[in-house]
């Protein structure tokens, strides 16, 4: 099988490196198909986590409506329940009024979205390069 010296080892790498090529890509599938499945599994946990925010937000707005129920009834002790309920009514609302003009004032400061001391940055660069051409 030998003739020469050096046939055997250039055989053996040749097929070496005739096995590796076949088997490179069933490893680089093989690890894909593993990512796929370790993000899929950390999708689920993502999912649940997300789900359980939703149950605790749930809750909370059930616990905030208690609350207020709690208020109404405590408030019925001193006035007509009518009266008690029109009271927090009332409060609820000027909260909800002062919520949304604090938000809209926190729009207004953010707007517009565009970055404007770069922008402003860019043009004195501009003006300056055009001065430099025709000096």
């Amino acid at each position: 099988m030998t003739s020469q010296h050096g046939e055997p080892e250039s055989q053996t790498l040749g097929a070496l490196v005739h096995q590796l090529s076949q088997q490179i890509p069933d490893l680089v599938r093989s690890e894909i198909r593993l990512a796929q499945a370790e993000v899929a599994q950390k999708g689920k946990r993502v999912g649940v986590g997300i789900g359980m925010f939703s149950v605790a937000g749930l809750l909370a707005f059930f616990a905030v409506a208690a609350l207020v129920t709690t208020a109404i009834l405590g408030l019925a002790h001193v006035v007509d329940a009518w009266l008690a309920a029109l009271i927090v009514a009332v409060v609820l609302l000027a909260a909800a009024g002062i919520a949304a003009v604090v938000g809209k004032n926190k729009v207004a400061e953010a707007a517009p979205p565009a970055p404007e001391r770069a922008i402003e940055g860019i043009k004195e660069d501009i003006a300056t390069m055009k001065g430099d051409h025709h000096g």
